[in-house]
């Protein structure tokens, strides 16, 4: 269930943090907020089994960069794009925030 409407982080944040995009763009699910301009997001896909016939889902969890004052909490549903490295684990940015995902007990 999605709460909220679309956010855009502006390209004039982007270029004032010397960052420019490129490659794979993808959606997830922020998991934490906790590090200081980090998000970790996690990313959901399937796999074909070759061996079985059968698809199997999988998830990774991928450290972006946000923008500062660039609202993002946990539960957001945020697209992520490719950039260059920012620091060891972080070679993906924030570009917007597509709604909140309503936080259960169950999944």
């Amino acid at each position: 269930m999605l709460l909220m409407k679309e956010r855009l982080v502006s390209p004039e944040a982007l270029a004032k943090e010397n960052i420019s995009t490129r490659g794979a763009t993808f959606q997830g699910v922020v998991v934490s907020t906790k590090a200081a301009k980090m998000a970790v997001v996690e990313r959901q896909f399937t796999t074909k089994v070759r061996k079985y016939e059968r698809f199997e889902k999988r998830n990774t969890k991928i450290h972006a960069h946000v923008v500062d004052g660039f609202p993002v909490k946990d539960g957001d549903i945020v697209e992520v794009a490719e950039c260059r490295k920012i620091s060891k684990t972080k070679s993906h940015v924030v570009t917007k925030v597509i709604g909140s995902k309503l936080i259960t007990g169950e999944e």
